[in-house]
């Protein structure tokens, strides 16, 4: 008879079974031989609020990412680099703003309009009218006269018919003339010199047809401080006068006879309107107040060079000694201001911080650097740093970093001040990567508070009972 039961188990089996039970690294502890205290029960507390601690902490680290910069020759290998700029002139008008670049290469543009925006300010340095985009100067007309001053001053018994003003005469010219057209010029200006025949025909004509503007003259050169006190920014100036007080914007239109003498018959309220754009018209009855502010991008080389702003013109020569230059820098940056290269800085904050380094992306944002004296003009140095970033939802995000530095520089009385942006490639990087933990080391290291929690504990508590030797709950 099988003592086993019959179930086919000998002595063998039973030993084999007894093998197997040795390999049970989880032996179950009966109930009868465990004992509760109040010491493990204090213990068991104190483990559960350690593993939450230590769970809650190892989770947000394991959430946030470190992030390991290195410096490395550039590897980029482009021709161009993006240059975006946003500044504010608060005393040149947007006639007169012109941008220029040059770089070691030879490049050499002048007066840039191309991706350029220019927008009149109203008193308060604000964006009030947009002045234009893509825009040159337009071409103005200047008619010729076969006829020279001296002719015209012969067939007048020896006089011009234009008024020559100073500070002794001025005040009586007014007087006499609540309405006036006053030309503010230099003798040395080429274009006051070409239009000096034809603003004494047009003085000429005025009294003929008996228009009631009186037309006068006032030389810059002879008169400095009256054209200072009228802010008399180029020549020649064609400003109109209303009781002696300037009425801007200042005429812009061609200068020839007709057009001068359609635009005073329009602001003395004798001309009819004309659907036309023959220059001389202009929106007089709206605010005006010198400044501009520029904006734009453009593709320059990736060697030194500089982006310089100036006031010049065409068709005036301009006075160097009232060129104010007082700015701020609404934006400069380079590289892409959309897309991944453009956004990523306002991503990273939510991913792991923005580095230090970074921040200096655009580091002259909204400073204001005022010039309190004529023939001084700041100039910006910029040091630029291509960050290479290994890490977000985009590989090898190029990011510009800018070290500037800025300087007031004086210029002689007969140069014309500039602002100038000058820029120096750096032929080094910062390589910048994301350093996460993976998966399974966060696992392991929950495992490993959970383990070590309680066995620590364990040992703290089978300590604590062989001294107090707790009675039993």
């Amino acid at each position: 008879m099988d003592i086993n039961g019959g179930k086919g188990y000998g002595v063998g089996g039973a030993k084999s079974g007894r093998r197997v039970g040795t390999a049970d690294f989880y032996r179950r502890v009966p109930r009868e031989m465990t004992e509760s205290t109040k010491v493990g029960v204090l213990m068991s507390l104190l483990a559960v609020v350690v593993m939450v601690i230590l769970f809650v902490a190892e989770t947000w680290a394991f959430s946030r990412t470190k992030i390991n910069s290195s410096i490395e020759v550039d590897p980029n290998g482009e021709e161009l680099l993006r240059l975006n700029f946003n500044v504010t002139l608060y005393d040149v008008h947007c006639d007169f703003v012109s941008v220029d670049v040059w770089d070691t290469l030879g490049t050499n543009l002048q007066n840039v309009t191309k991706d350029i925006t220019k927008w009149r300010l109203d008193d308060q340095g604000e964006k009030q009218k947009f002045h234009g985009r893509n825009t040159e100067q337009r071409a103005m007309k200047h008619q010729e006269h076969k006829e020279t001053l001296q002719d015209i001053a012969n067939s007048n018994a020896g006089e011009l018919h234009s008024t020559d003003l100073s500070p002794e005469n001025m005040k009586d010219f007014y007087a006499s003339h609540p309405l006036a057209i006053v030309d503010f010029y230099a003798p040395w200006c080429i274009w006051c010199q070409r239009l000096a025949p034809t603003w004494e025909k047009f003085a000429e004509w005025a009294k003929r047809e008996n228009v009631g503007v009186g037309v006068g003259k006032v030389d810059c050169v002879a008169h400095q401080q009256l054209c200072k006190d009228e802010r008399i920014m180029a020549f020649p100036t064609l400003r109109w006068m209303e009781d002696g007080k300037a009425a801007m914007p200042d005429y812009s239109g061609d200068r020839t006879v007709d057009a001068l003498l359609l635009y005073a018959k329009q602001r003395a309220g004798e001309g009819e309107d004309d659907d036309e754009d023959d220059g001389a018209a202009k929106e007089w009855e709206e605010d005006h107040h010198p400044g501009c502010q520029v904006s734009g991008h453009l593709m320059v080389n990736r060697v030194p060079g500089n982006l310089h702003m100036e006031a010049k013109s065409l068709h005036h020569e301009i006075n160097s000694a009232m060129t104010n230059l007082t700015h701020r820098v609404n934006h400069l940056s380079f590289g892409k201001p959309k897309g991944p290269q453009g956004h990523v800085l306002g991503l990273m904050p939510w991913f792991g911080g923005m580095p230090d380094m970074i921040r200096q992306a655009n580091p002259m944002k909204d400073k204001f650097y005022p010039t309190y004296e004529f023939h001084r003009a700041f100039h910006h140095h910029l040091k630029v740093v291509a960050s290479h970033m290994d890490f977000l939802f985009w590989p090898d995000t190029v990011v510009y970093q800018i070290l500037e530095e800025s300087q007031v520089v004086m210029y002689e009385e007969q140069e014309i001040p500039e602002i100038k942006f000058l820029w120096d490639m750096s032929p080094m990087s910062v390589s910048m990567r994301k350093e996460g933990r993976r998966w399974y080391e966060y696992v392991t290291n929950l495992l490993a508070i959970i383990g070590g929690t309680y066995t620590t504990l364990g040992l703290i508590n089978a300590t604590l009972l062989k001294i107090f030797k707790p009675k039993r709950l």
